[in-house]
């Protein structure tokens, strides 16, 4: 019998899925509009999610205890600011296909009332549009809802071999629980390195060409001689200990994370690499191109460290009971593959 219920919304390829469902959960509904996100989804969960959630009735989804969203983030983060705006696009509230989507959220979570929810989105939230942005956020989660939120902006990196920082914001029906003593975990004092996740044999394929090597050098040469910190990111595997930020365009070039090899020019990471790079459990298949599992990865939340969240959420949801003996955040395979 599972311990609470959940709905993955912009369920990307299920990253809190595996976290809440480690924590005994059991999801209930879930919804992600790209067909390659929904291809891995269906190869580790063995569900097909629902599609484009603007035009799924809230009133069809069923009732949960805990709504998850890690709502679509390229309107906030500052990547997608600084492309839209040199573009002359809209961006934040003002982006009609992504921008808007937090008012489906709240759509859903005002016909359905669950006890709790998690939402995920990049750190630029809070100071995007010079704050107004979230405030609108959270006068809808407040005020509008009646909620009691709390967010923090959590660093992955105790977690996973990673920089990145992502804003966690938890709210608690105000009507069930008008004081909640909820406080965000403790990250552990050391995660783990880099080397522990690379694979010591990589296919040459992955190795940067000289033609774009000479490149990406010569870009951040440029960059450098402008003052600004534009270029590639080199990662010595016996010396550096994390990584930069994993981002959905790191098919392009790969640039941000780079490992250095003795005797040739630096590599990209493997997809395989990235699924431990982001926590993801190891078995957890990869049925898509290489260009599509790093747009993925990068994409995803690290669910590490939604399980940690979501531990203390089920501490003030009364279910917290032996959270530290629940199974350990591990893949099932699909048992229909």
């Amino acid at each position: 019998m599972s311990r609470f219920t959940f709905i993955d919304l912009f369920a990307g390829i299920g990253g809190f899925r595996i976290a809440l469902e480690s924590l005994g959960g059991r999801c209930v509904f879930s919804s992600e509009w790209n067909r390659f996100s929904r291809e891995t989804y269906r190869a580790n969960f063995g569900e097909d999610p629902a599609g484009d959630i603007t035009k799924i009735d809230e009133r069809t989804i069923p009732d949960h205890d805990i709504l998850a969203a890690g709502f679509p983030c390229q309107p906030f983060s500052i990547a997608g600011v600084s492309k839209k705006n040199s573009l002359g696009r809209p961006h934040g509230f003002m982006d009609e296909l992504q921008g808007n989507l937090f008012f489906d959220i709240a759509r859903i979570i005002a016909a359905k009332r669950p006890k709790a929810f998690i939402l995920e989105n990049v750190k630029n939230l809070v100071h995007h549009d010079r704050g107004r942005t979230f405030m609108i956020i959270r006068r809808t989660l407040t005020a509008e809802l009646g909620y009691v939120i709390f967010w923090s902006v959590i660093d992955a990196s105790a977690y996973v071999p990673q920089h990145r920082e992502r804003i966690i914001i938890v709210g608690f029906r105000g009507d069930i629980y008008v004081d909640p003593q909820f406080m965000f975990p403790e990250p552990p004092a050391r995660g783990p390195q880099i080397a522990a996740v690379l694979d010591q044999n990589p296919d040459p394929k992955y190795t940067l060409s000289d033609h774009l090597w000479e490149y990406l050098q010569n870009y951040a040469k440029k960059h450098r001689a402008k003052g600004n910190g534009f270029g590639y990111g080199l990662i010595d595997p016996g010396r550096d200990r994390i990584t930069r930020t994993l981002s959905a365009r790191y098919h392009k070039d790969g640039s941000e994370i780079l490992i250095r090899q003795e005797g040739r020019n630096p590599r990209r990471l493997t997809p395989e690499e990235c699924r431990g790079l982001m926590g993801f459990p190891e078995g957890f298949s990869i049925p898509v191109s290489d260009t599509q599992a790093y747009r993925q990865f990068g994409n995803a939340v690290v669910p590490a460290v939604v399980r940690a969240v979501a531990g203390k959420v089920l501490e003030v949801m009364g279910n917290g009971q032996d959270i530290q003996g629940e199974k350990k955040l591990e893949h099932v395979q699909n048992p229909q593959q």
